[in-house]
């Protein structure tokens, strides 16, 4: 039978091991998502001010690649001095950080949509946030199946 050698490890090597191990165990939060993030943030940019009505938020209802998933969305609003969407948030509850953009609308632009992709980490909501010149605040959510070749399980 063949003797193997013991490896010396330095006290500077375990100091580094459980260095990283006890900062792994202490920020493992901060990687991971957390679903009310979305929510949360909805909040802090709403104050509670929330109306559920009908937007169009366009997502696919399985996207087969979640590193890009295409949204659009497109809100009936005049456009005028008097009504007009001011700002339009796009969020996601199932990513480490529940911000995916934000958009600024004016009423020289005549109408309030548009169209981007954004990457999602898993099967989750996505949530549309509008917000109008008056200070009321309209939300949709939509939820999209992140699969692997477009399985749907």
């Amino acid at each position: 039978m063949k003797r193997q050698k013991m490896m010396i490890i330095s006290r500077r090597n375990v100091m580094y091991l459980l260095g990283g191990v006890a900062s792994t165990a202490l920020f493992s939060n901060y990687a991971l998502a957390k679903p009310n993030l979305a929510l949360k943030r909805i909040k802090e940019i709403s104050k509670n001010n929330v109306e559920e009505i009908d937007l169009f938020l366009d997502v696919p209802e399985i996207a087969e690649n979640g590193n890009q998933v295409k949204v659009s969305f497109d809100i009936d609003s005049p456009m005028t001095n008097d009504d007009f969407v001011k700002t339009v948030y796009l969020l996601a509850d199932g990513n480490p950080a529940p911000n995916v953009a934000k958009f600024s609308f004016s009423t020289d632009m005549g109408a309030c949509s548009a169209t981007t992709r954004m990457r999602l980490s898993k099967t989750q909501n996505v949530y549309l946030l509008a917000e109008y010149n008056n200070g009321k605040f309209a939300m949709t959510k939509s939820k999209v199946k992140v699969t692997i070749g477009g399985c749907g399980g």
